[in-house]
């Protein structure tokens, strides 16, 4: 594994970490501000008031958008490499005509 090469330090929902990662300070830090963001919009929406419980359901949250991304993305490179045989047909036929 590489050694770090970025690291930060952010706030989410009212904790400070030190962060070191392999990706930019930026990226960290933006990173930092959509699980903050998440978690309060959560508050906002919810009755529930344990940082620890709201920190569980909103990586639930992410886990679920990220699950689905995969899915779709699956789903797309299936019918890409569909289409591709598809194509790889037509041109051996036309290639033997």
């Amino acid at each position: 594994m590489e050694s770090p090469k970025g690291s930060a330090k952010v706030t989410i929902f009212g904790n400070d970490y030190h962060i070191q990662a392999e990706e930019d300070p930026e990226y960290i830090e933006m990173i930092a501000r959509y699980v903050d963001d998440k978690m309060r919009e959560l508050q906002g929406k919810s009755t529930v008031s344990s940082t620890t419980k709201i920190a569980i359901l909103v990586a639930m949250n992410i886990a679920d958008d990220l699950h689905r991304a995969k899915g779709e993305h699956g789903t797309e490179q299936h019918l890409v490499d569909q289409r591709a045989e598809e194509l790889a047909v037509l041109l051996e036929d036309a290639v033997d005509d």
